[in-house]
C-alpha cells in the first residue's frame, strides 16, 4: 500500500493482513478439532485430517472476501471450504461446538497475541534507547518549558527518564493483557457452551480461560484497545518533544537516520523529523479507533447487530498504527542526537534575559539528576527482578 511506510512499519502490521486473519481462524479451526478430540467430539483421526487441512494456502482470500459479504462474517464460508476440503467422511466433525462468533472472537486475540509480540520488543527496546539518554545526560543541563514558554532549568536527562518512565509503563500494561486477557471465546450459540470444550481449546491456542463465555461482554477488547491508546500516546509525548526541540530555532535536538532522511521536495536546507513525523501521524489516528471499539460495549442480548461487526477492521488498524507508532518511536530514539552545546546557549538567554535561576542552574541540575537516578534504579531492579523470576521458572 502506498502510505504503508509511515502507517505499517514494524512487525505488528504484518500479523494483522487479511493473510494473517486467515491464518488465526483456521489455527482456531484446527484448535478446536483438536479440542473435540480431547473432549470425545471429534474422532482423534477426523481431528487430524482437519488441522492437516488448516493451511491458508488451501484457501482462497478473494472468493472468502466476496462471499463473507453474504453472511456478515467469513466464518460461515471459510467452514464451507474447510468442510469440502477435509472430504464428506470428516465433514460433520469440522467446526464441531463452535459459533462463527466463537471463531471469529479467538481468531481476533489469537491475533492480537502474534501483533503484540513483535510491538513490545519495540516498546521495550525504544524505553531503554530513552534510559541511555537519560543516563548519559543525566546533568546536561536546559531550558524546561511550560506552556510553551521559557521558564527554568532541568535536564536533558530528566527529559528523557520520564520518556523512559511513561514508555515502560505504558508497556506494563499492554504486556498484562497478553497474559489476563487474551481469552479464548466458546460460547456455542447463546453462550451455553461446554466449560471442558472450552478449557481444551485456550490449552490448544494458549489463550487464557475465561470464566465465563464473552460474546456480549466486550471488555477484553476495550481493555486492549485502551492499552494501546495508551502506549501510542506516550510514543507521541516523545515525538511531539523532539519535533519541538528539533525546531531550526532551538536546534537542542536532531533525528538520526542520514543526511537522505527528511528531504524537502522544495527546500533543500530542511532536513524534517521524519520518525517524529510519523509517529504523530500513526498516534492521531488512535483516539477515534479506541472510542469505536468503546461505543460497540452495549450489545443487544446474546450476540449484537452490528456492534460486534464493526470491531473487526478497527482492532485490526488499531493494531497496525500502535505497532507503527511503536516501531516509528524505536527508531526515533535510537537514533536521536543531543546538542548540549545549543542546550547551554539557550539556557544563557534565558540568563540575559533576567531569569536568575538560569545563571546558576546547579540546584536544578542535582534535583533532576537525583530523579534520573531513581528512574534508572527502578528499571534496573524490575529488570533484575524478572531474571531472577526467569530463573526460577528454568528451575
Amino acid at each position: 500500500m502506498l502510505f504503508d511506510g509511515t502507517y505499517a512499519r514494524g512487525a505488528a502490521a504484518q500479523a494483522v493482513t487479511d493473510a494473517g486473519w486467515l491464518r488465526a481462524l483456521l489455527d482456531v479451526e484446527a484448535g478446536l478439532a483438536r479440542a473435540g478430540a480431547v473432549t470425545a467430539i471429534v474422532p482423534a483421526d477426523a481431528a487430524e485430517r482437519i488441522a492437516a487441512a488448516c493451511v491458508p494456502e488451501r484457501f482462497e482470500l478473494a472468493a472468502l472476501a466476496r462471499d463473507a459479504g453474504e453472511h456478515a462474517t467469513v466464518v460461515v464460508p471459510l467452514v464451507r471450504a474447510l468442510k469440502e476440503a477435509v472430504g464428506a467422511a470428516d465433514a460433520g466433525f469440522v467446526h464441531a461446538g463452535a459459533t462463527s462468533q466463537d471463531v471469529l472472537d479467538s481468531a481476533a486475540m489469537l491475533l492480537a497475541r502474534r501483533a503484540l509480540e513483535p510491538l513490545l520488543a519495540d516498546a521495550r527496546a525504544a524505553a531503554a534507547a530513552a534510559a541511555r539518554l537519560a543516563a548519559a545526560h543525566r546533568d546536561t543541563p536546559m531550558t524546561g518549558r511550560t506552556l510553551l514558554q521559557q521558564a527554568l532549568p532541568t535536564t536533558f536527562g530528566l527529559r528523557a527518564a520520564g520518556w523512559t518512565s511513561a514508555l515502560d509503563a505504558a508497556r506494563g500494561d499492554v504486556a498484562a493483557v497478553v497474559t489476563e486477557r487474551l481469552a479464548v471465546q466458546l460460547g456455542g450459540p447463546v453462550g451455553t457452551g461446554s466449560p471442558a470444550l472450552t478449557a481444551a481449546l485456550a490449552r490448544e491456542l494458549g489463550l487464557v480461560e475465561p470464566l465465563l463465555p464473552w460474546h456480549t461482554d466486550r471488555g477484553r477488547v476495550v481493555v486492549l484497545a485502551a492499552a494501546l491508546g495508551a502506549l501510542s500516546g506516550s510514543c507521541a509525548k516523545v515525538a511531539r518533544d523532539v519535533t519541538l526541540l528539533s525546531q531550526q530555532e532551538v536546534g537542542e535536538l536532531r533525528e538520526g537516520g542520514g543526511a537522505q532522511r527528511g528531504g524537502s521536495s522544495a527546500m533543500a536546507h530542511k532536513r524534517n523529523p521524519v520518525a517524529a513525523v510519523s509517529v504523530l501521524a500513526c498516534a492521531a489516528r488512535v483516539p477515534g479507533l479506541v472510542a469505536t471499539l468503546l461505543a460497540g460495549m452495549a450489545q443487544e442480548h446474546e450476540r449484537a447487530a452490528g456492534a460486534w461487526q464493526a470491531e473487526w477492521g478497527t482492532l485490526s488498524e488499531l493494531l497496525a498504527l500502535t505497532g507503527s507508532a511503536v516501531a516509528w518511536a524505536r527508531d526515533l530514539l535510537e537514533g536521536l542526537e543531543v546538542d548540549p552545546a545549543r542546550m547551554r546557549d539557550n539556557l544563557a538567554r534565558l540568563a540575559a534575559a533576567g531569569v536568575a535561576e538560569a545563571a546558576d542552574p546547579a540546584a536544578h541540575v542535582g534535583a533532576a539528576a537525583e530523579l534520573v537516578e531513581r528512574v534508572l534504579s527502578a528499571r534496573g531492579a524490575s529488570a533484575s527482578a524478572a531474571a531472577s523470576a526467569a530463573r526460577e521458572v528454568a528451575r
